[in-house]
């Protein structure tokens, strides 16, 4: 397969193309995953943008996106692959008369009982595929230890049927909300990537991008509310999902012009704790 991108620019045109608005750094490093071959290890606040990051990618190349959704208990049977048990017993069940138990064998422990979860489901593709590795950083240390063959070698080896290896070499994201420290072993293989709140220009063309309707004004206004507020003591800063969220109730309520009040009734739209809100509009109070 050839490179998805011929350029940094590049990268950065074609995830505009699909709305999402990336940076040099987040352009940089999507461009050197695929010219290296290497996945690619996404950090930061919750909602940053790090997930819809390998989604834009998928959209903006054309490209399949495998997603494996990481959690505490994720094991073999749910990322790798696992074997058709009942369809092995019927099969069994139907041999039973069969004179050779290594024939037997060889059939059930073929392709058509294999069942193949996310990461092999990546490896095994014949078309284009982005495999998102989402918060990996819920998963035990244990587990981790499934992803490294792959994201060294980008081959599984099943002790039933030998070593698959990759057809095409799969762009890999993996993202992490900082809830645990990572191996050495995975950060090793992957490029880092840190994918930070964005400023307040930034944010305020992601809103005019996603918010149809919305004025450059209100926009504006927005995206300095945001900034004030994330500057806070708060148990959780609003992520730029839950401020563009905010900007839609705006323009729904028909509000082009954002006054304090105004602002104080819509902040649960923004914040989701009590707390916060509570600073948030002790906060805008002395503001205005």
């Amino acid at each position: 397969m050839g490179d998805r991108f011929e350029s940094v620019q590049q990268v950065r045109e074609g995830l505009k193309a699909v709305n999402y608005l990336a940076d040099e750094g987040i352009a940089g490093v999507a461009f050197l995953a695929d010219r290296l071959g290497k996945p690619v290890l996404v950090e930061g606040p919750a909602g940053t943008g790090k997930t819809q990051l390998a989604k834009s990618i998928a959209e903006a190349t054309g490209a399949r996106l495998i997603r494996l959704q990481c959690y505490e208990g994720l094991d073999e049977s749910k990322a790798l692959y696992e074997w058709n048990y009942k369809k092995q017993l019927l099969r069994i069940q139907a041999d039973k008369n069969s004179d050779s138990w290594s024939e037997v064998h060889d059939d059930i422990f073929s392709d058509e009982f294999l069942l193949t979860r996310p990461l092999l489901e990546a490896i095994s593709a014949d078309d284009p595929v982005v495999l998102l590795i989402d918060e990996v950083d819920r998963v035990e240390v244990e587990t981790e230890a499934l992803l490294l063959e792959i994201l060294s070698e980008y081959q599984v080896s099943i002790p039933e049927l030998g070593t698959i290896t990759a057809k095409q070499i799969p762009m890999v994201f993996l993202t992490s909300n900082n809830t645990r420290e990572l191996s050495e072993a995975l950060k090793r293989r992957c490029l880092f990537l840190h994918v930070d709140y964005p400023s307040m220009e930034r944010e305020k063309e992601i809103v005019l991008t996603k918010v149809p309707g919305i004025t450059d004004n209100l926009a504006d206004q927005i995206a300095r509310i945001v900034r004030s507020i994330r500057q806070l003591d708060l148990k959780k800063a609003p992520s730029v999902s839950e401020t563009i969220d905010w900007a839609r109730t705006l323009v729904l309520l028909g509000i082009e012009s954002i006054d304090a009040q105004q602002a104080k009734e819509t902040l649960h739209i923004l914040l989701k704790y009590q707390t916060d809100i509570a600073k948030a509009a002790k906060e805008l109070s002395v503001d205005k």
